[in-house]
């Protein structure tokens, strides 16, 4: 995706600022506008015009547009030296079927091949999902190692390290997605007598992705907690895998915490119809969720706060259209402000809980956890697709410290995605959507960076052009950091025949050598 470059992301204006955003209407008619699809991590499809007619401009109120330096000449990137920076290791995501239902390794020398090719350009290893679904599909605390262990064996014999996801959620349903893995057999039989231990919107459709926070402590999982089937997934890991600890070939574990293993409210699910720039939805309908929420209005002494808003729109509203996102709206009202104290403290209190099981299973192990990059409405003073995903963060609130502060609790790195998009970009695409990806990654790496906390990296969109990863060497390694803070770790997502073919390999390369703090050679661009 070629976009304009920005200048160092250290230097952008502070994300709690208002903006206005100026632009030219034109038609969103399939004749005026050529538009290319990608699926980006965590569900989420973007439709980027290959040529667009709506430019825009945002600036911040009261200051001139370069006040706010996310336009910067391209050229200031392209020629930053970063020989003699800090090493920040490579991985790349694997592909989502390498491991078939059977708990299989599927095309064991073809994926010999790749892996010797990434390691020809000295990428430092590789990230993988572990599936619950495959692993303990049939019954309870019966697990299937079998295809992860040979997987991994490949991987060392290359002498490559291993980044493990502990993915407690589904794939499947997101556009993009090539496999389908439904959660264990077992689990989807109790779902059918209580449909109840999955988030549900207000609507009453069920998410079958992942299984609601409101049963963590609720033994319904055949005698067991949510949080105990975790627990005895993430123990029967670590046993099985032993070796690979001892010998430092697992660097890190990165737990799953919601849907696409992000620490996130499925807020924004296709399948039920969202769509870019859509708000989302809340997701706080099933039972255990409502019985939550009613138990923390009595203690409040407000009884008719017990219920989820209901003038909050629908999946592809916009804010200004619902009473409650609007500017003035019931969001900072006292109700509105208990309510979303309760749902994104839920989330937090997932995490919580979920983390220290992790500790407990992985003890002296690299523990990860990841966040979404929520960027789209980032501009208003809402927020409102953070709001419905969990997150907090209004132009008044910092939501993303509470949830740096719980991972600091356990020592846990946290893992962000969007560090390659900008924001000029996202408003030459879509200027209504109010996005600042830059603004957000700005105010959550700074937010982990503030107690202390190490903070990894994904791509979230395809990426292959000198552009794009100008852009992420410019968020690992911020230009001119007093405290020279850098990114601890970066994941490629993901490995594809598009990624290793000619030039794209070459550009990839260049890039990892700039991660590790080689000089980049000038090539030309093509």
């Amino acid at each position: 995706m070629a976009v304009s470059s920005v200048r160092s992301f250290n230097s952008l204006c502070p994300p709690r600022t208002l903006f206005t955003a100026y632009s030219t209407l034109c038609s969103r008619s399939s004749n005026s506008l050529s538009c290319t699809s990608f699926r980006i991590d965590g569900g989420l499809v973007y439709s980027i015009p290959r040529s667009s007619r709506v430019p825009a401009l945002v600036r911040e109120k009261r200051e001139r547009t370069e006040d706010y330096p996310l336009a910067g000449d391209s050229t200031d990137n392209d020629q930053r030296d970063f020989a003699g920076t800090h090493y920040v290791p490579v991985y790349v995501m694997l592909p989502l079927g390498v491991v078939d239902m059977n708990c299989e390794l599927v095309d064991p020398e073809g994926l010999k091949n790749q892996l010797r090719i990434l390691k020809s350009v000295n990428v430092d290893g590789v990230m993988v999902d572990c599936w619950w679904g495959m692993v303990e599909a049939h019954a309870p605390q019966t697990y299937n190692w079998g295809g992860y262990r040979r997987l991994f064996q490949i991987v060392r014999d290359i002498e490559l390290k291993l980044q493990v996801v502990m993915s407690f959620h589904g794939c499947g349903g997101n556009v993009g997605d090539d496999v389908n893995i439904p959660l264990p057999q077992w689990v989807r039989e109790i779902g059918d007598s209580n449909p109840d231990i999955y988030f549900t919107d207000e609507e009453g459709r069920r998410n079958t992705e992942c299984l609601t926070w409101g049963i963590d402590k609720e033994r319904v999982l055949r005698g067991r907690t949510a949080v105990e089937v975790y627990f005895d997934y993430m123990r029967s890991f670590r046993v099985e895998f032993d070796d690979l600890f001892v010998d430092g070939v697992i660097s890190e574990i990165e737990v799953g915490l919601g849907p696409c293993g992000e620490l996130r409210y499925p807020s924004y699910p296709v399948k039920h119809g969202w769509r870019y720039p859509g708000i989302g939805a809340f997701q706080c309908y099933d039972k255990y969720m409502v019985k939550s929420l009613k138990k923390a209005a009595e203690k409040r002494g407000h009884t008719f706060w017990g219920r989820a808003p209901n003038n909050a729109g629908s999946y592809n509203s916009v804010p200004h259209e619902t009473g409650f996102f609007r500017d003035g709206g019931d969001y900072d009202s006292y109700y509105g402000r208990f309510f979303l104290n309760w749902y994104s403290q839920f989330l937090v209190d997932h995490g919580d809980r979920v983390l220290a099981l992790a500790n407990l299973a992985f003890e002296g192990s690299c523990i990860a956890a990841k966040l979404s990059g929520i960027h789209w409405w980032y501009k208003t003073a809402s927020h409102a697709a953070e709001l419905t995903s969990g997150f907090y963060n209004t132009a008044h609130r910092d939501g993303y410290a509470p949830i740096a502060a719980m991972l600091k609790k356990h020592e846990v790195t946290l893992n962000f995605t969007c560090v390659e998009l900008r924001t000029l970009n996202q408003h030459e695409g879509f200027p209504e959507a109010l996005a600042d990806p830059e603004g957000l990654v700005w105010q959550v790496l700074n937010a982990a960076w503030d107690v202390s906390i190490r903070v990894a990296s994904e791509n979230a969109l395809p990426c292959y052009d000198r552009e794009g990863y100008s852009k992420i060497l410019e968020n690992a390694k911020p230009r001119n950091d007093p405290d020279a803070r850098h990114l601890c770790a970066f994941t490629y997502l993901r490995l594809s025949p598009v990624l290793i073919e000619g030039h794209n390999f070459v550009e990839f390369e260049r890039f990892v050598k700039g991660m590790h703090g080689e000089a980049i050679p000038d090539l030309p661009l093509h």
